[in-house]
């Protein structure tokens, strides 16, 4: 008889019979008896002493200690491999369909046709077919296709769109992608490594070709949307028993389904063939609107050095709000600012001596809100670190002069409507008995408002003072830096 050693959850050994009868705490011990005296010699060669058993560990199957059979050890041992094989065949097999996959920093610019705030990420990217899908926090070690299943951050249609190298205006950053999609979406996809974002740039490029060529062709556009093997099989069983039942019945849903395919492929047709947001609005037909627009577009635009939007806030103010405590630190009825906001960007006229705006704080709120809308702000991202360096250097006269040539090296819309700004906050801090505004309380509202690091990183609070203190130096040598 065979007996199986187990462990129970208390530690204590025990024993059970192969065949499930029974159970015992100790082994039982086999002792064959001679029949008959005469053959007591042969006996004692019949003798035989029960083996230990063997025990595996607590979370494994315990075997049989005498005999195993073949059937049970091609079980046990089938399970065995099976647990050990079976991961590593479901991650490779899982993984196969992506064709290019990295970690690379990215960005959106635009998003449905709207200007976003640039945010870079560092993101786990897979290009599969005609589709881009980004994870943040991912690793080259982790996969939403594996067991650690997360969802992608977004993904990206490849299809209609346009790659090319990004210009120097849109990220101050080496290596850098700009990803235009149909839908209007525009990414920056950057990597510090060369060869790393050209193999994307090339991968980027034969996907969208591939793809876009695919799709314009009337077959390509059946192809993709496959039916499933058991889809298709089930339709011609069901088209056979409908031609058997009745002819006329197929002949006319055939038209029908002919007519439906004609359909869709025209409107497939047309809607890969629709320009994008991006291409209209470079032809002229659609205007940027003016919150959230490039500096240097909308004075190009307006063709002015300094925007209409910022004279015509600065003006109100200086005639009418000079004298209003805390002007510029107070704020203003958000919902009223964003009527305002609204109306600007629509080419209402707007006057600001309406009794709807006849709150200050409306127009100051505005204004601010301008400068912090800007895609790039008034000291842009690549002199950031310029700007800090400078401020830091431990001689006056030194630090005066470095922001003097860094204002300097800015572009030129930048430089006059810097220029006409804080010759408006100097005439705010001249005011500064009645409205309680001093140098220090501007550059405090403004400081953050008109520079900032491109990436937000952990030393925020230590950007915060150099950046008040960079608009508070400007205050003070106003004339020394712009001229009198």
């Amino acid at each position: 008889l065979s007996w199986i050693k187990h462990v129970d959850e208390q530690g204590r050994p025990y024993y059970y019979s192969a065949d499930g009868s029974r159970s015992e705490w100790e082994l039982p011990k086999y002792n064959l008896s001679p029949p008959n005296a005469g053959d007591a010699p042969k006996s004692r060669s019949l003798e035989r002493k029960q083996p230990d058993p063997i025990v595996l560990t607590k979370w494994r199957y315990s075997t049989y200690v005498l005999d195993l059979s073949d059937k049970v050890m091609t079980i046990f041992l089938h399970f065995q491999l099976q647990q050990l094989i079976m991961p590593w065949f479901n991650f490779f097999f899982l993984l196969q369909p992506s064709e290019k996959c990295g970690v690379l920093n990215v960005t959106k610019i635009t998003e449905n046709g709207k200007k976003v705030r640039k945010n870079w990420m560092s993101s786990w990217t897979v290009l599969q077919g005609s589709t881009l899908l980004f994870a943040k926090g991912q690793t080259s070690s982790s996969s939403w296709f594996g067991g650690n299943q997360s969802k992608p951050e977004f993904t990206v249609d490849l299809r209609g769109g346009s790659v090319e190298w990004a210009s120097k205006e849109k990220s101050s950053k080496k290596h850098v992608i700009e990803l235009k999609t149909r839908q209007g979406t525009e990414l920056l996809i950057q990597s510090e490594i060369d060869s790393i974002i050209t193999d994307w740039y090339k991968a980027l490029t034969e996907a969208i070709n591939t793809h876009v060529s695919a799709w314009e062709s009337d077959e390509a556009i059946e192809e993709d949307m496959p039916e499933s093997p058991g889809t298709e099989k089930q339709d011609k069983e069901k088209d056979h028993r409908d031609l058997k039942k009745n002819k006329a019945m197929k002949s006319s849903a055939s038209m029908e389904s002919s007519d439906q395919k004609k359909t869709r492929v025209k409107l497939k047709k047309f809607l890969t063939r629709r320009p994008t947001l991006q291409a209209v609005r470079d032809k002229g037909y659609i205007k940027d609107q003016v919150f959230g627009c490039s500096l240097t577009s909308l004075c190009a635009r307006e063709n002015t050095s300094v925007p209409n939007f910022v004279r015509m806030c600065i003006e109100h103010v200086e005639k009418t709000g000079l004298n209003i405590d805390g002007l510029y630190r107070v704020s203003g009825n958000l919902a009223v600012i964003q009527k305002l906001r609204f109306a600007v960007n629509h080419d209402e006229k707007v006057d600001l001596e309406d009794s709807k705006w006849e709150d200050i704080h409306v127009t100051t709120g505005a204004l601010k809100m301008f400068f912090r809308e800007l895609p790039e702000p008034l000291f842009t991202y690549a002199s950031f670190n310029d700007f800090v360096n400078a401020i830091k250097n431990p001689d006056y006269k030194q630090r005066v002069q470095g922001i003097k040539d860094l204002i300097k090296q800015l572009p030129k819309p930048n430089q006059e409507t810097m220029q006409v700004l804080f010759k408006h906050l100097k005439r705010v801090i001249d005011h500064g008995e009645a409205n309680r505004m001093t140098t220090q309380s501007v550059a405090i509202v403004f400081g953050p408002t008109l520079l900032r690091p491109e990436t937000e990183t952990g030393n925020m609070a230590v950007h915060m003072v150099y950046q008040n203190q960079i608009v508070e130096l400007i205050l003070l040598e106003y004339e020394n830096i712009f001229g009198r």
